[in-house]
């Protein structure tokens, strides 16, 4: 059998298998070659590329979760572009491996020659930092704008806070501390100040009796309880937010001026955010299993909800105010819940046994559907 080169690898397709009871490598590698035959003609035959080269080594590793078995795929192949995707998109339509019911995804179809790439201009950035005696012109013009403007950096009132140089405009941007500042005043934001910290001053307060404040805050749990220690204490109008996971002083001009025009008033943040979870990272199980007690006039928006999706081929995960988290393939659905925090699923069609109980071990208190496979579950199935 032909072996395909490491060097020639151009795409790597990774899925993610959830079978109902226990299988083996074997079984595995047999369902490809097998269901995938005759579905694309002699020319795309699994089978048959991996003779002539053109797939490499399929990887598979399986993991045994009670009486179901989870795992991952890997496949390399040389193929072009759309030959790899229509090879990826036949894997999806396996539907037993071995004597199991089972459902393939896949995750994603990585560019190898892509990384090699991106590790390329990495290293030659790095390669050319290292050259000595070369700096060019731009960049020494470069750092002299810097300097002049770091130098415009000034100091106020007795807690000594960083600021821009600009306190005379009506808006006023409030940032956590001196690096926040700097790098807004290179980014040409010069009514900008900063809190020396999580600590509200003083003076902070007296500014937001006189000026429509934006707070500007970094993109993690720590920047929502300063936002929310800040607008128990001040006057804040508005709250913007940098990238998740990203802080104030990391972010370039483009990125400061594109989160500052998606300022949200600061009577909204909280909410928003909530129904957004961007700042939900670190709730517990525990808090997203709060028991959900559904109104009547829950229930209509969830009829109503259901009647929108039908046709669509969609499930659709909730919060428990019935706002939408995501869409999934129906299929997608057991791997998709794998991150929790999904306390509603409403689907367009039958809740098969597969998503049930995947459902219900991640914590799903409410499936809508038209129809159920099982109703072994604690979980509260409604056919609206």
């Amino acid at each position: 059998m032909a072996k395909v080169s490491p060097v020639s690898i151009k795409y790597m397709i990774h899925a993610n298998l959830n079978a109902e009871g226990s299988l083996e490598k074997p079984d595995v590698i047999g369902a490809l070659f097998g269901q995938t035959e005759g579905l694309l003609g002699a020319d795309l035959e699994m089978r048959e590329l991996q003779k002539e080269g053109k797939i490499g080594r399929i990887e598979v590793e399986l993991e045994k979760q009670e009486k179901r078995t989870v795992g991952v795929i890997k496949i390399p192949t040389a193929l072009d572009q759309s030959e790899t995707t229509l090879i990826a998109a036949a894997i999806e339509t396996i539907e037993r491996v071995g004597p199991c019911d089972a459902q393939i995804e896949i995750e994603k179809i990585e560019d190898v020659r892509g990384n090699k790439r991106d590790y390329i201009l990495e290293r030659a950035k790095k390669l050319m930092m290292g050259i000595e005696g070369s700096t060019d012109s731009r960049d020494i013009s470069n750092q002299i704008k810097d300097s002049t403007k770091i130098a415009g950096v000034k100091e106020y009132g007795k807690s000594k806070l960083a600021y821009g140089g600009d306190l005379e405009s009506k808006e006023l941007i409030v940032v956590e501390g001196r690096a926040d500042v700097v790098n807004l005043v290179r980014a040409g934001i010069n009514n900008v100040i900063g809190m020396n910290g999580t600590k509200l001053p003083d003076e902070i307060k007296e500014l937001g009796k006189e000026k429509e404040i934006t707070l500007f805050v970094d993109g993690d749990r720590g920047g929502k309880l300063i936002a929310q220690n800040v607008c128990e204490n001040a006057n804040i109008k508005y709250i913007a937010v940098a990238p998740d996971g990203k802080e104030v002083e990391e972010l370039t001009s483009k990125e400061i001026l594109m989160n500052l025009r998606k300022k949200v008033p600061a009577r909204d943040f909280f909410s928003f955010f909530e129904r957004n979870s961007k700042f939900n990272d670190n709730k517990t199980k525990e808090d997203y299993n709060e028991k959900i007690e559904l109104s009547a006039e829950d229930r209509e928006k969830l009829k109503e909800i259901s009647k929108n999706l039908k046709g669509s081929g969609k499930a659709l995960f909730l919060d428990k105010f019935l706002n939408e988290l995501r869409s999934v393939s129906p299929r997608a659905v057991p791997s998709s819940l794998k991150r929790g925090g999904v306390p509603i699923i409403v689907l367009d069609g039958s809740a098969t046994g597969m998503i049930v109980k995947s459902a219900e071990g991640a914590g799903v208190q409410v499936i809508v559907a038209k129809n159920f496979q099982t109703t072994d579950t604690k979980i509260k199935l409604l056919s609206l």
